[in-house]
């Protein structure tokens, strides 16, 4: 099956109460710039909205961008997910890849700054180690470090993804991990 693939992350966009308090945790303590702020009044779902959008830069070039809306009304309408998102399973995340340098800089600066479990923690996956964190909003965020060898990991991954489902759905659950 050939298809065209996204290049990359543009960006993930979440709704969040304090821009300062979001910028202060993205930039201040992991380390993402900000890159641009933008204060918008325009039509959104049949109804005028004022809002505040901004984005923190990775090094690809994507982003994460978080939005706070100058009505109240706006903002609870728009945090539904976020209100969704927070008493949902803590598997709801968004992961990013990062080296072992950034990540243990990241876990000093949690750290530094009061962060303690259950608010981050650290997990072996075996194919990658991760450090998850939860944003001042409830956005769980995880920065992995892939095992040294995750391309022949992936690649054997890839030759039994199939089957794999399968097995899973025919209710054998055993795992198919031997790098954990």
């Amino acid at each position: 099956m050939s298809q065209n693939l996204p290049l990359r992350l543009h960006h993930h966009a979440w709704t969040v109460d304090d821009q300062e308090v979001t910028r202060a945790f993205y930039e201040d303590v992991l380390g993402l710039p900000l890159l641009a702020t933008w204060t918008e009044v325009e039509e959104v779902f049949g109804a005028e909205r004022t809002y505040c959008h901004t984005f923190y830069g990775m090094a690809d070039g994507s982003a994460l961008a978080f939005f706070q809306y100058a009505d109240p009304k706006d903002h609870e309408e728009f945090t539904r997910d976020r209100q969704l998102a927070a008493g949902a399973p803590p598997r709801s995340h968004i992961a990013f890849k990062v080296d072992e340098e950034t990540q243990k800089g990241i876990q000093q600066r949690l750290a530094e700054a009061g962060y303690t479990e259950p608010d981050t923690f650290v997990m072996d996956h075996g194919y990658c180690v991760s450090l998850y964190v939860t944003d001042p909003d409830g956005l769980m965020v995880e920065f992995a470090v892939d095992h040294p060898e995750v391309e022949k990991i992936l690649a054997e991954r890839r030759g039994t993804a199939h089957d794999d489902l399968k097995r899973w759905l025919g209710g054998d659950h055993s795992s198919n991990n031997p790098w954990r």
